[in-house]
């Protein structure tokens, strides 16, 4: 699934690992603020460890955030998802 295909459904549902557990859970579509811009990403409420947010990160191509931290693709940065909703 492309980056374009994910913001178009609003949500996705990824199986990660957590707790040393593998689990399913739900990400949604966030817009956060940047500047007077937006930037998407990912988004779930639950805790994540970050090589679980970096590993969903570098496989969607969206940056992810959990509720404890936040996680882009390999070698991009927040000004590379700018504008993505229209």
């Amino acid at each position: 699934m492309d980056v374009k295909d994910i913001i178009g459904r609003n949500e996705i549902r990824i199986r990660v690992k957590r707790t040393g557990m593998y689990q399913v859970l739900t990400f949604s579509i966030k817009k956060v603020p940047l500047g007077d811009t937006y930037f998407v990403e990912l988004y779930t409420k639950k805790v994540l460890d970050l090589s679980e947010l970096k590993r969903v990160a570098n496989e969607t191509g969206l940056p992810v955030e959990a509720e404890n931290s936040r996680a882009f693709p390999e070698g991009k940065g927040a000004t590379d998802f700018i504008g993505m909703l229209g």
